[in-house]
């Protein structure tokens, strides 16, 4: 992926930890192995924006992909509300911990999934995707990046996405 998950284009990811290049490298992996992904999200529990792929262009270098306005703090925005939705819903149905959401549309669709530090994973798709294979590399990403994603890792995930801008 040109300048890797959440970087501009012919960034590296130098001058990040080791923690942060491998959750990057991690997003980057759902982008490429899974068919249909449009874009990838990793947002705070207050919302913010901490890693995502660059919806604007294939994985292989193959021209722009449809995305939410073709912008990931789109993509966040979407993903933190409707995380914000759910979590209310299930409190106000005593229905415990939200766990997975998925939206389907007629040209797409949109998977949440929490992580273990109350930060949510989006994902949005094609609609002709494995909903399967999509929940599958989902709950791989949030297995390995639960116990990583620590109040200094989301600082300076944060504060990367910020420099980009």
């Amino acid at each position: 992926m040109p300048g890797g998950a959440g970087l501009p284009s012919g960034g590296t990811g130098y001058g990040l930890s080791h923690e942060a290049r491998n959750l990057q490298w991690l997003l980057t992996d759902v982008v490429e192995e899974v068919p249909g992904v449009r874009s990838v999200a990793v947002v705070s529990s207050d919302g913010l924006l901490l890693l995502s792929s660059d919806p604007r262009q294939r994985p292989d270098g193959g021209g722009p992909v449809d995305g939410p306005r073709h912008s990931s703090a789109d993509l966040a925005t979407i993903v933190a509300g409707l995380g914000s939705l759910t979590t209310g819903a299930a409190s106000l149905m005593d229905g415990g911990t939200v766990k997975q959401t998925m939206v389907a549309m007629e040209e797409g669709s949109l998977f949440v999934m929490t992580i273990s530090d109350g930060s949510l994973l989006g994902v949005h798709t094609a609609p002709d995707c494995d909903m399967s294979v999509v929940a599958y590399h989902m709950a791989l990403f949030v297995g390995r990046a639960g116990h990583v994603l620590t109040p200094e890792l989301r600082r300076e995930l944060r504060q990367s996405v910020e420099a980009v801008r």
